[in-house]
C-alpha cells in the first residue's frame, strides 16, 4: 500500500513538473523569433543601436528589421544595425535622453513623443494638418515643408532621417461614439506629450496621461474608457476586445519618426554614411505604402471580429477644427508660424 502511495506521488510530482515546465516554456516564447538575425553581427566594424517601443508586426516598426538586413547587405557586413524594438532599451523618455548623450545612436520615436525632443516635430501630431496618407507623401517629399522638419532637433545633436507610420488617429472606446457628445462621456488615455494634452483641453474632453504600458491594465478596470491611437495598433495588441468601437476621426497620421544621434553618424566612413541614410530613406517610403494596406487589412480584421466602425459628421469634424483654433495659435507660434502657415497652405488646410 505505502509502495503505492508513493508511486501515486512520484506520477504526480513528474506531472506537476511536466506542466510547470510547459507553462514556463510558453511564458519564455520569445516573441521576436521571427526576426532573429540570420548572420553573424560579430565580426561588424561599426554597430548602430536602434530603439524602438512597440512590435514589428506593425509595418512601420518592421522597418527596423528590413533596415537592417539591408544596411548589412550592403555594407558588406560592416555596418550593423542592431535594432531593439518592444522597449527594449526603455520607455520612449528614457531612451531620448539616451539618444542625446549617445547611449543609444538612434530610435524610430512616436511622433507623441517626438515632439518632446524638438516643437517643430510636433506639427505632424496637430489636429487635421497631416492628417491623411496622401498629404503624409506630400510632406515628406516637399523639400521646403520636410527639411525645416529634418533640421528641426539638430539643436540637440539629433538628425530627423525620415518617417513611417502606423496609421491614422481615432477613438477606441468601451461605448459607441458619434457625437463630440458621446466623447464627452469618455475618459480617455492620450500619450505623455504636451500637444495633445492641449488640444484634449481645447476639445473639453476627459483624459488620462499615462505610458502605454500601464494601458491594458487601466481599460480592463475601467479607469480609462476610451484610447486616442489608431486602428492599426488597437487591433495587432488587441485592445478592441475591451474597447469594441472605434471612431475614425483621422485628425493625424501615428508616425515613428527615425530621429539619429550626429556626433555618432559624423564617425562613420562616408560610403557607410550613404549607405545607412539612402537604405532607411528607400525602406521608409516602402513601409509607407506598406502601412496604407495593413491599414485596410487590420479594419476589416476588426470589423470581421464584430468591432463597430464611426465617424463625425461633418459638422462636429469642423467644430473640432474650429476648438483647436488656439491649439493652433499657441503652437503655431512654439513650431514657427510662417513654417506652420505654409505646411497648411500646401497641403490644403
Amino acid at each position: 500500500m505505502k509502495r503505492l502511495s508513493l508511486l501515486v506521488m512520484v506520477i504526480c510530482l513528474t506531472l506537476t513538473i511536466g506542466v510547470a515546465s510547459g507553462f514556463a516554456a510558453e511564458k519564455k516564447k520569445d516573441p521576436l523569433a521571427n526576426w532573429k538575425v540570420k548572420f553573424d553581427p560579430s565580426g561588424a566594424e561599426y554597430t548602430y543601436i536602434l530603439s524602438n517601443i512597440s512590435h514589428p508586426v506593425i509595418e512601420g516598426v518592421g522597418a527596423g528589421y528590413r533596415i537592417r538586413d539591408r544596411v548589412w547587405e550592403e555594407s558588406k557586413g560592416r555596418l550593423y544595425v542592431d535594432f531593439r524594438p518592444l522597449a527594449q532599451l526603455g520607455g520612449e523618455k528614457d531612451v531620448i535622453n539616451k539618444l542625446k548623450l549617445g547611449a543609444v545612436h538612434g530610435m524610430m520615436s512616436s511622433s507623441v513623443a517626438a515632439q518632446n525632443v524638438a516643437d517643430t516635430l510636433g506639427i505632424v501630431n496637430m489636429p487635421y494638418v497631416v492628417d491623411t496618407f496622401d498629404k503624409l507623401d506630400k510632406f515628406r517629399n516637399t523639400p521646403e515643408l520636410w527639411q525645416p522638419f529634418a533640421d528641426s532637433a539638430l539643436k540637440s545633436g539629433i538628425m530627423t532621417v525620415d518617417v513611417t507610420g502606423y496609421g491614422p488617429y481615432g477613438w477606441a472606446t468601451n461605448t459607441p461614439v458619434k457625437t463630440i457628445a458621446d466623447a464627452k462621456a469618455i475618459n480617455f488615455r492620450i500619450a505623455q506629450a504636451p500637444l495633445n494634452a492641449d488640444f484634449y483641453k481645447a476639445w473639453g474632453m476627459k483624459f488620462t496621461v499615462m505610458p502605454w504600458p500601464d494601458v491594458p491594465q487601466a481599460l480592463q478596470t475601467g479607469v480609462i474608457t476610451g484610447l486616442d491611437h489608431t486602428a492599426i495598433v488597437c487591433n495587432i495588441t488587441k485592445k478592441f476586445t475591451i474597447a469594441k468601437n472605434f471612431t475614425e476621426l483621422d485628425y493625424a497620421q501615428g508616425l515613428f519618426v527615425h530621429l539619429m544621434n550626429k556626433r555618432w553618424f559624423n564617425k562613420l566612413p562616408a560610403d557607410l554614411q550613404k549607405i545607412l541614410i539612402t537604405v532607411i530613406e528607400e525602406e521608409s517610403a516602402k513601409t509607407r505604402e506598406l502601412t496604407r494596406k495593413q491599414y485596410d487589412t487590420q479594419v476589416a480584421k476588426a470589423k470581421e471580429a464584430g468591432v463597430s466602425f464611426y465617424k463625425l459628421s461633418d459638422a462636429e469634424k469642423q467644430q473640432l477644427v474650429d476648438m483647436t483654433a488656439s491649439v493652433y495659435k499657441t503652437w503655431g507660434e512654439k513650431i514657427g508660424m510662417d513654417y506652420f502657415n505654409k505646411v497648411q497652405a500646401t497641403l490644403g488646410n
